[in-house]
């Protein structure tokens, strides 16, 4: 019986450390397409106007009362926290931080967008099999197997 529960452990860590890798690699990604907010802001406000045409009125509010008057340190704060998170993830390193900031940074976008408030949210790739995957690391992954980290 302890033999069955530290194969099953095992797998579930091997599992998790899979997801990280996976999820670590798609904020890089993310990230890198974000680079140029770096220098300019414009970029992102250029989204926000775009997402406040279609958005319900929370985001709307939100857009107007938050995130345009930060969007200069928006900018900045997006890529590299998605950068980051995204290096912490596939390294291993602070697994359950690293997913759950990205999980807030993913959900902040998602309300933001409005894309939430929809049932199109259910079906789509960017909504809730990102939105799992970081809630399952940020909550299960403790120290993962197989980290560069010590």
């Amino acid at each position: 019986m302890v033999r069955i529960m530290s194969v099953l452990e095992g797998s579930s860590a091997g599992g998790l450390r899979v997801l990280s890798l996976f999820m670590g690699v798609f904020l890089l990604s993310m990230g890198f397409g974000k680079l140029g907010w770096f220098t300019d802001s414009s970029f992102l406000v250029a989204e926000l106007r775009g997402w406040w045409g279609s958005a319900p009125v929370l985001s709307r509010w939100y857009i107007d009362t938050v995130a345009m008057p930060g969007a200069p340190l928006f900018a900045r704060l997006v890529p590299a926290g998605e950068l980051a998170s995204g290096v912490a993830l596939v390294a291993g390193y602070r697994v359950r931080l690293a997913a759950g900031v990205a999980l807030l940074m993913v959900l902040n976008f998602h309300v933001t967008m409005g894309v939430i408030f929809h049932w199109a949210y259910l079906t789509n790739g960017y909504g809730l099999p990102v939105v799992g995957a970081l809630a399952a690391l940020a909550l299960g992954a403790r120290r993962l197997p197989f980290t560069f980290s010590r």
